[in-house]
């Protein structure tokens, strides 16, 4: 798991109040990514066209983060958003975009 400096303020906040939950929480996200037969960059890949597409910024900041950290180019992050410009239509497709270009400048 990232280190505190690298989650976003919110989501440390929250959690560590509720510690049971943040382990749960983990515990769940590996079960499921050992669940099949995924590799990890094809997960948070899907899991950033699924933030995408429920226009939530900063899952998209934290999955397309994720996403680097498990090998996928800027390249394979532009081509999964462009994917969905005929699922989700433009408007989403560019927003998300927009937010994946923070997480290059950064």
């Amino acid at each position: 798991m990232k280190s505190d400096t690298q989650l976003p303020k919110h989501y440390v906040a929250v959690m560590s109040k509720h510690p049971k939950v943040s382990e749960a929480f983990q515990n769940l996200r590996e079960v499921l990514q050992e669940e099949g037969p995924l590799d990890e960059k094809t997960a948070q890949l899907i899991q950033l066209a699924a933030a995408a597409g429920i226009r939530s910024e900063g899952s998209v900041h934290s999955h397309a983060k994720r996403a680097i950290a498990a090998g996928a180019t800027p390249d394979e992050i532009r081509h999964v958003l462009f994917l969905l410009m005929t699922t989700l239509g433009f408007p989403t497709a560019m927003a998300a975009m927009s937010w994946v270009a923070d997480v290059f400048e950064s």
